[in-house]
């Protein structure tokens, strides 16, 4: 049944190009990505930019290399479109203009003038400077509030705070579309930076569009150099996409309690992997993050040797047929990794540097033990194989087997 409904989403895609489907107070969007990375250091890079501002807000000390690379919050994280950049169309502005923006789950601050540039005559200059700066690149420029479409047409917000950039650097893409939680904008408006900015849900629901602070996002895993789809559902879910959803309360724990942070404890055949600890969801981060004493278990327990070329844990064929399921205790729920989901998709091994029949791992470390508030990253790797909801009405983050929980496309 699920393959057959995602055939006939993707035909939907494919004819229209930007549908926007509204339902029951909830508006659904397509997202797009295409590979945008030429080797795994680009990949790492990212994923480094922002699990350095995971620690921006820890209380325990930092490693000495952070010195070498200096933490930053983390709406301030480098957004190259590489491999979890999806994207989604929207317009803003008269004329209207049609923006490529990079999904963020880590974000709060909507902006454009990247690529395309802004040129609306409808917006309002509310001179509030607006600051992001990254590991490697920067935006800079003012708020605005314009005209904002979900798709080429569709639903509007009006008077949407939306960050016009005067200066960009290193960012491949038009903008970024912030769906974090609200809190996570602190300290970007420059005059008034314990202000935080209303997010595109927060707008929603403001005026009316949507009942509850929700966004729930399907995501396709990428097996191949081609365009994947998914989906970004504002003001509840697209229950055609998921099976089972449960939801587990935002932790409590600093620094995790400011983005979209939850507990959890990992076990790997009859090992615990993890003990009960805080970590993030994130969709910004490509690969499955743990804490180094967590790391060391798995990679004892899988028999993976470090890759010196990619960083990556490689395991032999006879090691892949002994993986066991890598199990994710959240909440009342227990979410799998099949050994397929544990492994780097074999079609894309070039672009990390290894042989078309290597098979390599996408667990890597945090490089701190446990007790950092911030023990695990659920990056894309994880949330590609689970419907996620992120729920500020409630605060708490809800999670589903999809289409692809026990698909084997690696």
């Amino acid at each position: 049944m699920f393959s057959i409904i995602f055939l006939l989403v993707l035909l939907a895609f494919s004819v229209t190009g930007s549908p926007v489907e509204v339902r029951n107070s909830s508006i659904t969007l397509p997202m797009t990505r295409r590979l945008a990375f030429s080797n795994v250091t680009d990949i790492l890079r990212h994923d480094e930019a922002r699990l350095a501002a995971f620690g921006e807000y820890s209380t325990h000390d930092r490693r000495d290399s952070d010195a070498v690379h200096p933490v930053v919050p983390l709406s301030h994280v480098d957004l190259e479109n590489t491999f979890s950049g999806y994207t989604v169309k929207v317009g803003i502005g008269n004329p209207l203009t049609i923006y490529d923006l990079i999904v963020d789950s880590g974000s709060a601050v909507t902006w454009v003038g990247a690529g395309t540039p802004y040129l609306s005559l409808s917006g309002v200059n509310t001179r509030e400077p607006v600051a992001v700066n990254y590991n490697y690149g920067s935006f800079e420029g003012t708020i605005f509030e314009d005209q904002f479409y979900f798709g080429v047409k569709g639903l509007s917000i009006a008077g949407m705070p939306i960050g016009v950039a005067s200066t960009v650097r290193g960012i491949a893409a038009d903008g970024v579309l912030g769906i974090g939680p609200t809190s996570s904008g602190l300290g970007v408006l420059l005059n008034s930076p314990k202000q935080t900015i209303m997010t595109v849900t927060d707008c929603l629901l403001e005026q009316g569009a949507i009942s509850r602070s929700v966004v729930g996002i399907f995501f396709q895993p990428i097996t191949a150099n081609t365009v994947n789809h998914g989906e970004l559902t504002f003001g509840g879910t697209h229950p055609r996409m998921y099976d089972n959803l449960r939801y587990t309360d935002i932790t409590t724990i600093n620094p995790s309690s400011r983005y979209w942070g939850i507990n959890q404890w990992i076990s790997y055949g009859l090992i615990k992997i993890l003990d009960y600890t805080a970590g993030v969801v994130d969709s910004g981060c490509t690969f499955l993050y743990l804490a180094s004493d967590a790391y060391e278990r798995y990679k004892v327990a899988t028999g993976g040797t470090l890759n010196p070329a990619n960083g990556l844990l490689q395991i032999s064929p006879e090691q892949f047929r002994q993986l066991s399921d890598l199990e994710f205790h959240i909440g009342e729920g227990i979410y799998r990794l099949i050994p397929n989901a544990q492994i780097w998709p074999r079609s894309l091994n070039e672009r990390i540097e290894g042989g078309a029949n290597d098979i390599f791992l996408i667990v890597k470390s945090l490089t701190r033990p446990t007790g950092a508030g911030y023990d695990f990253v659920n990056g894309y790797v994880f949330l590609q194989r689970f419907y996620t909801v992120f729920d500020s009405s409630r605060h708490q983050v809800g999670l589903a087997r999809n289409m692809f929980t026990d698909a084997i496309t690696n």
